[in-house]
Parts: structure tokens; sequence; C-alpha cells
């Protein structure tokens, strides 16, 4: 955990503007900057940064956050990681709380292979540009399947030597440790002498989210039978197989942008379709998908399309992972490419307008896909007609999300139609695979599991619509306002706004739980005595208390300076009237509160069935009354100067 005076050096070197303004074209409007949001098409402005809030929001698609919350919408980061982006863009000592032996041991060899990942770039980028041998064998071959210098450049591709130790000494001469380069995958130990493991091949770094490197791939040039093709970094604190999916550094943003992912299987595929364009693309290397990789596409977008060699061994590999992406209601469509080729050179023989419109005709969606497949060798054989309907059927029971269902119904008439069978049928043999999951699953559960389950089952709500209309959501958020804006400053001689604000609030209960929530979190601030602000709030740990600030404090208007010129001796901008509308929200907050307490009161009247009862909430009824004019009379007192 980064400790909290780490992050709070963080957020007070902040620049909002020049953050956001590396991503989007900002130009300055009265105190807020204006631009294109990055986060959805739009020719009229409606993305504002305010940096005086230090807070964004767009008018247009509503995405709204502070700096931290940006870097983590636009770059994927997590918040950790866009806490470390900032640090070293700041130039900031990280300090972190005190963790475990084994977890700091963790963290410390984390960091060492990324140095050693980083150093290795570098030494290998030199030796592809910089030495004859690079120049000769690798930059040349690299040249002669056709790819650019500036995208060679782009992905830090670069090149071993053939020679037995040539990274090992220049690693260990800059004080590099034996056990971590083994570690890193970059040397081996053969009979007790450390060398090279990737001699003689090209090297495509492997980057995370946030660009560092955290593995390598290397390529063999020159044929040899006894090696393999391709050589990747063995697992290790950073290099997760399962978890990685080349080329997502460089095609996160246009994932995002175009709302669509491609999945190829080798890194030249991701490498030669960035150069033709096509940058959404990213590589599986050749495996299995996971359901780490998948969750990881599904950060940035729900719609995955797999392109592979239309090949046998292609079909089987788009086939793989199909289960699990639906299970994760992602919807994949299956591109192949024709006569033997693969998308590298697919892209390079059509061009790069070609290959797109190929992908877009020939988009099938798997699940159909997958059964046009198991049909061609059904034939008339009954028995594996059955196999292939029970198939089709298991998968689509994987379908189970509520939101879901629309989509399954159509699958089950699609495929009913194309098996030649009755589609009440297959809608019960897919209910049954369903039935029999959970009835597996179940068995597996612990008791403890399964009663945690049964209690932890939601009742029946009624339309969020029409709960959302008897909040009394204008006035609770009117009181966080002054609350946020106010709270620090003094009400009289021994209060401060916080302390009123508590004293009137404190019998009425906010119906909205978030703000209630938010409420309960200033709260315990103000009484640590940390002194809660818009600002501080703002970088809260929890969202929801980070959201509520924005959505309280950002407003798409702002009141023009211009006015204290137009309207002489008013001092519109400049006035405090703090005072007065912290008491004017209270009042109303309060009264709104009364008013539903009336209605409630009167409906408990007409219900009443003992003249004692009666008596009782008639007296009440007299309580609120009185309340009621005390508040109006108030009101009616409060004069802006």
């Amino acid at each position: 955990m980064i400790t909290p005076s780490t992050i709070q050096q963080i957020t007070s070197r902040i620049d909002i503007v020049e953050i956001i303004g590396e991503y989007v074209k900002l130009k300055k409007r009265g105190a807020n900057y204006l631009g294109n949001c990055p986060f959805h098409n739009e020719k009229t402005p409606s993305f504002t940064v305010s940096p005086a809030k230090e807070i964004y929001k767009c008018f247009g698609c509503g995405k709204s956050g502070n700096t931290i919350g940006f870097l983590m919408d636009h770059e994927k980061y997590s918040y950790v990681e866009a806490l470390k982006w900032l640090a070293a863009r700041y130039n900031i000592t990280i300090e972190e709380t005190e963790v475990s032996p084994e977890v700091k041991q963790q963290q410390q060899a984390a960091d060492s292979l990324y140095i050693i990942n980083g150093f290795a770039q570098k030494y290998f980028t030199s030796n592809l540009f910089d030495n004859e041998e690079g120049r000769d064998i690798a930059l040349s071959y690299l040249k002669q399947r056709g790819f650019r210098e500036d995208v060679i450049t782009k992905f830090q591709l670069g090149y071993n030597l053939e020679q037995r130790d040539a990274f090992t000494k220049a690693a260990l001469s800059n004080q590099f440790n034996v056990d971590l380069l083994q570690k890193s995958g970059l040397v081996t130990v053969r009979n007790e002498i450390p060398v090279d493991n990737y001699r003689g091949r090209i090297i495509f770094p492997v980057h995370n989210n946030s660009g560092k490197i955290i593995g390598f791939g290397a390529r063999i040039i020159k044929s040899n039978d006894r090696a393999p093709k391709y050589i990747n970094t063995p697992e290790n604190e950073l290099y997760v197989k399962s978890k990685i999916l080349y080329g997502t550094y460089f095609a996160r943003q246009s994932i995002d942008k175009l709302n669509e992912c491609l999945l190829v299987e080798g890194y030249t595929d991701v490498i030669s379709l960035h150069q033709a364009g096509v940058e959404n693309v990213v590589a599986s290397g050749g495996t299995s998908l996971t359901i780490d990789q998948l969750r990881l596409i599904k950060k940035f977008t729900n719609n995955l399309t797999i392109i592979y060699d239309g090949d046998s061994a292609g079909v089987k590999a788009a086939l793989r992972g199909l289960d699990m992406a639906l299970e994760e209601s992602l919807n994949v469509r299956v591109v192949l490419i024709p006569d033997n080729e693969d998308p590298d050179s697919y892209v390079n023989k059509v061009g790069a307008s070609a290959f797109q419109k190929f992908v877009a005709d020939n988009k099938k969606d798997f699940i159909l896909f997958q059964l046009e497949v198991m049909l061609k060798d059904v034939g008339n054989d009954t028995s594996k007609k059955s196999d292939v309907v029970n198939k089709v059927a298991e998968s689509l029971s994987k379908i189970d999300k509520a939101e879901d269902f629309i989509k399954q119904q159509d699958y089950i008439r699609k495929c009913s139609e194309l098996l030649k069978i009755d589609e009440t049928g297959l809608t019960n043999l897919v209910n049954k695979f369903k039935r029999d999951r959970i009835s597996k699953d179940e068995k597996k559960a612990s008791f403890e599991q399964i009663n945690f389950e049964q209690q932890s089952e939601q009742p029946y709500e009624e339309d969020p619509l029409a709960s959302l209309l008897t909040y009394d959501e204008a006035q609770e958020k009117n009181v966080l306002r002054v609350l946020i804006e106010y709270g620090l400053k003094p009400f009289d001689e021994e209060r401060t706004m916080a302390d009123y604000i508590f004293e009137q609030v404190n019998e009425f209960h906010f119906e909205s739980p978030e703000i209630e929530h938010f409420f309960e979190v200033y709260k315990n601030y103000y009484e640590q005595g940390l002194q809660p602000t818009a600002k501080t709030m703002l970088y809260d740990d929890d969202e929801r208390v980070r959201k509520m600030v924005i959505n309280i404090d950002m407003h798409p208007f702002e009141l023009s300076p211009n006015w204290d010129n137009i309207m002489e001796g008013m001092n519109i901008n400049n006035r405090d009237v703090s005072r007065q509308d912290v008491i004017m929200s209270v009042n109303y907050y309060k009264l709104r509160k009364i008013k539903k307490m009336f209605d409630e009161n009167q409906k408990d009247i007409e219900k009443a069935t003992s003249f004692e009862d009666q008596i009782n909430l008639i007296k009440v009824h007299k309580v609120l009354k009185e309340e009621e004019q005390k508040i109006t009379q108030q009101l009616g007192t409060v004069i802006l100067k």
C-alpha cells in the first residue's frame, strides 16, 4: 500500500490541465478549459476541465473524475498504477506501508526485474540498429518482412548477438544479480557458467498496461531444426503467461475508441496490422485463451473479433476458449484468413483497406461458426448429431446472466434452425445443463458457503426509477454541496458551518444510500481533525466518494466575472453568501423532510383504529406544523446582502 503522505505529495503536485492536455486539445473558456471528449465522438466540445476544482466532466457522455480517474479511464491503469505513473512524472519517491517480509521480497524482486528488463531492451535495440551483426542479420530480415523503422522503434524490437555471453557480460558489468538474471529468462547457467538464453534471435519486448516491460519473446532467424522458433520469458513476479496479451499497451486506446478488440496469434501479426493502421489488435501468442486474458479484453470492450489462419489448426485455435468468453458476456466473432495466409502476410498482400473490408465482411458469430464446423463432420450420423446438439446446448447454457437472456433466446432460435430440431426441445436441454451445473456447484460448496449464498439473495425490489423519484435528492445533494464548500468556515464564534449542519440534520435521515455514505465519510474525517475539502475528498480511495464530489461540485455553466462590471456596486462574484447559503440549504432540506412526515402522519391518522392513537398522532401533527412555521419564518428573514 502506498502511504497517505506519498499520496498527499502526489495529489498536491498534480496539474490536471497539464496531464489531460497531453491527451486532449484544451482551450481556455473562462475559469475552465474545454475540449472534445476523448471517451466518445463529438463535434461540439462538451468536455470541461476545472483547474480550480481539479476535476473534469463531459456533459455529453457523463464521464467525470479527477486526474487519477482520467488516467484510470483513459489509460486503463489501476488506482495504484495511476499513482505510480504520476509519482514518476513528478519525481516523487514512493513510500509504502509496512508489509510482510514475503510481500516485501516479492515487491523488491519485481522492481529489480523491471530494471533488468529495461536495461535489456535498450541493449537489444542498440544491437539491432548500432551493431553490424544486428543490422546485417536482424534489421535486414525485419525490413525484408516489410516492417518500417518507425514501427520497429515503436514496439522497441531488438536483437541478441550470436556470441555466447555478450548480454550476460554487459549485465554483470552493470552489477546485475545472476539469480535475478536467470529469473528474468535472459540468462541461463550451463556448467556453472552464465550464458545468454536468446542468442541469435530477434527480441520482442512484452509490455504491461502502463508500458513497462515485463518479459520478452525471442524469435530465431536462422533455420535450426533443434531450436524452438520462439522462446518466451519464464513465469516470474512480472510475467504470468495466462494474464498477458501481446500489444495491449499499444492497442488499449484504439480498442476503447472503436469498442472492438481484434485478436490474432503472433507478435508479427500485431505489428503488421499496426503498421497498416489497424491498431485495435492484440495477440494470444498461439495459446488457448484464458479467463484472465478474456477479462483483460473486457476492461476495454465487450466486442471481440478473433482473426486466425484458415487451416484446420487455425479453426481449432479459434474455437478454444469459447465457453469462457460466453460466461464473460463477450460478443465474439471469428474471421478466418483464406489461402493459407496469416494476418501478417495477408495484410501485406492485399493492403490495409482491403484487409479491413475483408474482416468487416467475413465476421461470423462464434457460436454459429462453431456449429457450422461441427456439422461438416456429422453427415447423416444420428449419434454424431446428438453429440453436436449436446455440445451446443452446453455452450448456450453458459450464457446465464440476466441481461443476456434475449441473446440466449436468439441463439437458441438460430441454432435450432441450423440443427433442424424443435426450438422448445433445445431450450429444455439448455436449461437442463444449467440445472446440472448449479447442482454440481452446490455439491462442491461447503454448507457454510451455501448458507451464505442463500442469505445474500436479494429480495424483490420496486422499479429503481420509481424509487429514485421518492428520494429528496436535490435537497440532500444541496446539503452536501454547502458542507463540502463551506464546512470549515466559521458559522459563529463557537461553531463551524459543519458543526451547524451536523446539529441541524441530526434527526433527519438521508434517503439516498450514496449521499448517506458520503455524509458519514465526511463526518468521520471532520471528527478526526482531517479538515475535509472537495480537493482532499476528490482523492479518497473510495470511488463512490470521488464520484459524489464530482457530481456535486461540477456544473456545465459558470458565472461570468463580467457581471461585476455590468452590475456596478453589486459585487456579484466576490460576495460572501456562505452563511445564508448554508442556512437556506439546511432549512429547505428540513422542510422537505417535514412535508414527508406530514404525509406519512396523515396516512397514519386515517388508518388509526382507536381514539387514543388518533389524539397522539394529532399531537405529532401539531409539533410538525410548529416546526414548519419556525423554518418558514427563518427563511423569510434570510436576506442576501
